[in-house]
């Protein structure tokens, strides 16, 4: 298979959350170009974050897309200029008021959907994590603070108090490495 060429491409609309693009290109088996919309949107963070004692640190928060509140773990999107790394420590402490003095372990990069938008998120899993400050939400954000056992997660998942995939999917990935990395942890 061939990539496509980008015969033109513009730009619909442009917000601070992501942009919308339409790009015509030239498929192999058609005269005619086609055209597609893209949305272009930063990448995201997020993390599974433990304390010493394995209680996982969750956010409750109302999402207006989804007309529900939402328990999710940390995330947002990555500044310019920050790496990934520096900005899950940043949503954390922001959106939680915890942090580590352990570095964040890379559990994967994931395309979101890479049939109509061009970000990936980055998933990570933050060990031993204490309460240093409050947290620090933006304006425009109202988030509650959940603790719970790590153990309990499948659970609040099989019971459907968790819905978001990121989460779910952080989740599984944390607890694969912790079972794979037991020793060590």
């Amino acid at each position: 298979m061939a990539r496509r060429s980008t015969i033109t491409s513009e730009y619909i609309y442009k917000t601070p959350f992501g942009h919308l693009r339409k790009d015509s290109f030239e498929l192999q088996n058609k005269e005619e170009p086609i055209d597609y919309y893209v949305h272009e949107y930063p990448d995201w963070v997020n993390a599974i974050v433990l304390t010493k004692d394995k209680q996982i640190i969750l956010v409750e928060q109302y999402r207006h897309p989804g007309n529900d509140f939402f328990l999710e773990v940390p995330a947002g999107k990555v500044e310019e200029g920050e790496s990934y790394e520096e900005g899950i420590i940043r949503e954390v402490q922001e959106e939680t008021g915890y942090t580590s003095l352990k570095k964040p372990i890379l559990l994967g990069e994931f395309t979101v959907n890479p049939a109509t938008q061009t970000n990936k998120v980055i998933t990570f899993l933050i060990l031993d994590a204490f309460q240093s400050s409050s947290p620090n939400l933006d304006d425009n954000e109202d988030v509650t603070v959940k603790i719970f056992p790590f153990d309990a997660i499948e659970e609040l998942i099989e019971d459907k108090k968790i819905t978001q995939l990121f989460t779910v999917s952080a989740y599984f990935f944390a607890k694969n490495y912790l079972s794979k990395n037991k020793e060590k942890n």
